[in-house]
């Protein structure tokens, strides 16, 4: 028959077992999620990259955004671009916030990101 001592002696190091189990199965976890993540985003990538293969919609946007800097250094056009941005001030924000939110969706939020941190 066992003492109360040697049940104890051997149910402490069962339990160190067992904690150390449930560590490394949750850091397990935690580690294929971030894998997951991860994979997640670069197939996101991949899919968005081959998609912008055929379209025009970044381009447009340099476009678009190119005219008023252009216009700028055409003698008697300046005005123009006074006047649009004089009638831009009277847009109403949540124009603004469509505007950057489409912007950001076409050359995606990582490139709006990595532009707002050169700043």
């Amino acid at each position: 028959m066992q003492t109360l001592l040697e049940v104890g002696c051997k149910a402490k190091p069962t339990k160190n077992a067992a904690a150390a189990e449930l560590k490394l199965t949750e850091a397990k976890a935690k580690a294929q999620i971030l894998l997951s993540e991860k994979t997640s985003v670069a197939d996101w990538e991949r899919i968005m990259a081959e998609g912008a293969k055929s379209s025009w919609k970044d381009e447009w946007f340099v476009v678009i955004l190119s005219i008023p800097l252009i216009l700028c250094w055409i003698p008697g056009a300046e005005g123009w671009v006074d006047r649009g941005f004089a009638q831009l001030n009277k847009a109403p924000d949540w124009y603004f916030y469509s505007l950057g939110i489409a912007i950001s969706a076409s050359f995606g939020v990582r490139g709006a990101q990595a532009f707002f941190k050169r700043k």
